[in-house]
């Protein structure tokens, strides 16, 4: 990737821990470009979620924390940060599992994004208009209650709601997991024109590679919460070593977090 002064986002030999016992990351380090959309690769276990968490600072809602290392968002150590000051200021992580409010309208969880940032009435309207242009889907379903909708429209409204506090920098989490392979292709083709019309960067947890490299600038694969290979997600695809194991879904080794 670029050099150290173009990435907004730097991860340095950080160690994760759960309830002072459970090792979850073991010295991992990454780094995002601005502009760019990165995927975290690995199999269920790997320390993706716990990578993203570790950033976003809602591992502390866990009972865990970031023992070792640093991380530094746009030059400065956001370790101390409470999440909702990160979101405000343009870091916002999108969870595993489609969370929205099922009682309100698609359109009213979408609001609750812009809440964040304080935004008026007028721009929180030239917002909406915008995210429905990216996602169509959800304006024809925008009076509809968020928990009658599909699983596929539920990723979309947590993406949008999201998207509403008007991010740099969007944190996501396994957008493919439960979903039919024509809504996950959505999905991904929403995230890569986000990121080319607006300059929104993404890092994604992701267990589907070959879907995830086709879609990403760069990645990490992750293993027993260590980065064990990294690259261009190109040369990261033509790898027989990564496509055999990450890819091909050859690996038989059940991965769990070592004890600390």
């Amino acid at each position: 990737m670029s050099s150290t002064a173009d990435k907004f986002l730097t991860v340095e030999n950080v160690e994760a821990v759960y309830g002072q016992v459970i090792l979850a990351l073991r010295g991992v380090s990454l780094s995002v470009d601005k502009g760019s959309i990165v995927a975290l690769l690995g199999p269920n276990g790997a320390g993706k979620t716990t990578t993203l968490k570790a950033i976003s600072n809602l591992i502390r809602s866990e009972r865990g924390e970031v023992s070792r290392g640093t991380i530094t968002w746009q030059g400065q150590d956001i370790a101390a940060r409470d999440p909702s000051a990160l979101v405000s200021q343009g870091l916002v992580q999108v969870l595993e599992g489609r969370h929205v409010f099922p009682q309100l309208t698609v359109e009213q969880n979408l609001v609750t994004g812009a809440y964040v940032r304080g935004l008026s009435r007028p721009e929180i309207a030239r917002d909406l208009e915008r995210l429905y242009a990216w996602f169509p889907r959800l304006k024809t379903r925008r009076l509809a209650r968020a928990g009658l909708t599909s699983g596929g429209e539920q990723q979309m409204v947590a993406i949008g709601r999201a998207l509403m506090t008007r991010p740099t920098l969007v944190l996501l989490d396994e957008p493919s997991m439960g979903l039919a392979p024509l809504i996950v292709e959505e999905i991904f083709e929403i995230v890569r024109q986000l990121n080319r019309e607006s300059g929104v960067s993404f890092l994604l947890a992701e267990q589907n590679a070959n879907l995830a490299l086709r879609y990403t600038d760069f990645a990490y694969v992750l293993e027993t919460g260590r980065v064990v290979a990294s690259g261009p997600a190109p040369e990261l695809a033509a790898r027989d070593d990564i496509k055999d194991i990450y890819l091909g879904g050859s690996s038989s080794v059940e991965f769990k977090p070592t004890r600390h």
